[in-house]
């Protein structure tokens, strides 16, 4: 496959990472404003719709070790360019699924998978090969923040598409811009004449048995479950439960709206904190600052401030666990596998939001609230605050290779 440069300027690759990252995050944070104008049409109840979130989250997960090893050993370009165009299959199809199979299929596994390609993880890894050392602290939280400033442009955006062409079309429209990604990925190939890794060399099996055998990984992908337990939940059924207690349409657009901006200065600050105090802290701090906020949020009164303050303080909770959880894989295990080990820890991340998102909807069918959801979020925040503490940040110890006799 042809490349714009063997030398990319690290100014351009971050540029078109972070383009890739707003791209890739805007239609999936969308999804829970699509679930009620859906579910009128097709007359399909909320867990037919939270299964499929939860199967995208799943299969999100469960992809991106699979992509971050290919892309570790043949470069991101091919990877994101596959995965670009699965995602955007996936939303053409979910425009005009004619069942319930063939919803689960396209807003389910094809954009779940097509999500494992090419979404902000895949960014983040090639930044770590491609920048130089001093600038990737920061990248990891812009490519976060990045990611956030999509999930502030495109809810807005979605819902007046939807108030204007129906969200059969916006789904459609959405489909068109992710097709984007495929140029914009050209500029984080790899060179050509890349010089090999210094140091022991491992292979695929050698790294990962090296990672789950060290204490501090363990940890720090028992506690990304909890990352994703919780975003995913808000994000598919945020919206829902706001207009089940009464608040208008515009509260919906606007709370995740409000997470994307708010999630973007939480990411750009969690960037710079990560390169100047323990990441675990950091860690600790957003996981017991999401469970107080969420217990504030349900025992205070309803009111479009109080959920708009919510999704503020979410939001600058967001996503900035990323930047300290990709930096402490880097830093236990360098960056020869870092796509494919944040790629499990991240597996650990989609199964929380399988769970989360689909406990939501059955919960809710069988109860009629998100009541028992919502405090299970909050005793995972705590239990994830409190695991973050033990983590070692420094390298793994390895054996020195041994002169040859």
């Amino acid at each position: 496959m042809s490349r714009p440069a063997a030398r990319i300027s690290p100014e351009l690759v971050l540029f078109s990472g972070l383009l890739i990252a707003l791209i890739t995050t805007g239609p999936r944070v969308s999804m829970g404003l699509f679930q009620l104008p859906l579910t009128a049409d097709t007359g399909w109840g909320r867990d037919v719709f939270g299964l499929a979130i939860a199967l995208q989250n799943l299969l999100w997960g469960l992809g991106q070790p699979f992509a971050g090893a290919v892309a570790d050993r043949y470069g991101a370009v091919r990877v994101m360019i596959v995965g670009s165009a699965l995602y955007a299959l996936g939303l053409a199809l979910m425009a005009w699924a004619p069942n319930q199979g063939t919803f689960h299929l396209s807003a389910g596994i094809l954009i779940g998978l097509g999500l494992s390609g090419c979404s902000f993880n895949m960014v983040l890894g090639a930044f770590g090969r491609l920048l130089p050392e001093s600038w990737r602290p920061m990248a990891f939280g812009a490519g976060t923040a990045a990611g956030s400033f999509g999930q502030f442009l495109y809810p807005p955006i979605a819902t007046l598409l939807i108030g204007e062409v129906g969200w059969h079309q916006t789904l459609v429209i959405f489909a068109g811009v992710t097709l984007l990604v495929m140029p914009l990925a050209l500029y984080l190939a790899s060179p050509k004449n890349e010089a090999a890794p210094t140091g022991p060399q491992q292979t695929i099996g050698e790294a990962l048995g090296e990672a789950f055998r060290h204490p501090s990984y363990v940890l720090l992908v028992a506690g990304f479950f909890t990352c994703g337990f919780q975003i995913a939940f808000i994000t598919a059924h945020l919206p829902a439960y706001l207009r089940d207690i009464g608040m208008p349409a515009w509260v919906g657009g606007w709370s995740l709206a409000l997470i994307g901006l708010a999630n973007a200065v939480g990411c750009l600050l969690a960037g710079y904190l990560s390169g100047r105090m323990p990441k675990r802290w950091i860690l600790a701090f957003i996981y017991a600052g999401r469970a107080a906020a969420t217990a504030a949020f349900i025992l205070l009164p309803p009111s479009p401030a109080s959920a708009l303050v919510f999704s503020a303080i979410t939001g600058f909770l967001w996503l900035s666990t990323v930047p300290p959880t990709s930096g402490l894989v880097m830093v236990m295990f360098g960056t020869r596998y870092m796509a494919m080990l944040y790629g499990f820890a991240f597996l650990s991340h989609q199964i929380g939001g399988f769970l989360g998102v689909w406990l939501g909807g059955v919960l809710f069918e069988s109860s009629g609230s998100y009541d028992v959801i919502w405090w299970l979020s909050i005793a995972l925040g705590i239990a994830s605050a409190a695991i973050a503490f033990p983590i070692k940040e420094r390298a793994v110890a390895r054996p020195m290779a041994q002169p040859a006799a």
